[in-house]
């Protein structure tokens, strides 16, 4: 049965020139990094309501808790390498169908693919750099995390003083709205959809997928469990995203290469 739900991917690949990739924390965890909502995830561990923006903005015991937290993420992230989903999807980009691919991860690793930057639209931000809230001054993370490592509980920033955070979307905060912007415009812009590893639960972010839906796009789902989108898509399969995906998108660049 995947045999011919993996043809039919095949066809409607071929099929398409605009080519919007959706990726979610599905993708990640092929690449060994936890999704934080799944059990033994960050948020076993901690609790979210203790990251809201406003509390790490006002509370110098919140950020300290905040840094643990984001330490702790950042070790099982910063040598995590690409799988064989996210080279697929730089094998569409390869074969010019890809018109973008929008992520919820903050993992870097579309950029460690080799996807071309323009391409990439983290709406979550990135965690491999730092910024002072106040002054905008960034930093490598890897700075940031040798001052902890040498018993820095709160970083600041160097030129003003101004509380440091790195570049992700936390509970509470604004999304990035050039981010979503663009995402908007890939979402009406391409002919297919293909979501990677997400759930759809999570918005303003799910709503992407479905304002492609909306403006006429086919839509296709490659998720372990099911969405709330499942009824709309030309195709769903519930199964490894680099088994599946990575197989599609290679008998298309045989096809192509025949």
């Amino acid at each position: 049965m995947t045999g011919d739900l993996i043809q039919r991917g095949v066809e409607l690949i071929q099929a398409s020139n605009k080519i919007l990739v959706f990726v979610g924390a599905g993708l990640s965890t092929e690449s060994g990094i936890p999704d934080f909502r799944s059990p033994g995830g960050v948020w076993d561990k901690y609790d979210p309501s203790d990251f809201y923006f406003q509390r790490i903005v006002s509370s110098e015991s919140a950020r300290e808790k905040y840094w643990q937290m984001s330490t702790e993420f950042w070790d099982t992230m910063k040598d995590a390498v690409p799988s064989r989903g996210h080279f697929a999807i730089l094998k569409l980009e390869a074969m010019g169908k890809l018109n973008g691919i929008v992520t919820q991860n903050i993992d870097n690793l579309h950029h460690k693919t080799g996807n071309a930057p323009e391409n990439i639209v983290e709406i979550h931000g990135n965690a491999f750099t730092v910024s002072c809230l106040s002054c905008g001054k960034q930093y490598d993370r890897g700075l940031i995390q040798e001052r902890l490592r040498s018993g820095v509980k709160v970083p600041y920033c160097d030129d003003c003083s101004g509380i440091l955070k790195p570049d992700t979307v936390s509970f509470g905060q604004s999304m990035p709205e050039d981010k979503m912007t663009k995402a908007y415009r890939l979402a009406e812009e391409c002919d297919l959809c293909i979501v990677l590893g997400s759930s759809l639960v999570v918005y303003p972010a799910a709503y992407i997928p479905i304002h492609a839906v909306e403006k006429g796009a086919k839509l296709m789902i490659i998720n372990r469990e099911e969405t709330g989108l499942d009824s709309k898509a030309a195709l769903v399969v519930h199964d490894s995203i680099g088994k599946v995906f990575g197989e599609m998108v290679d008998m298309v660049s045989r096809a192509g290469a025949a």
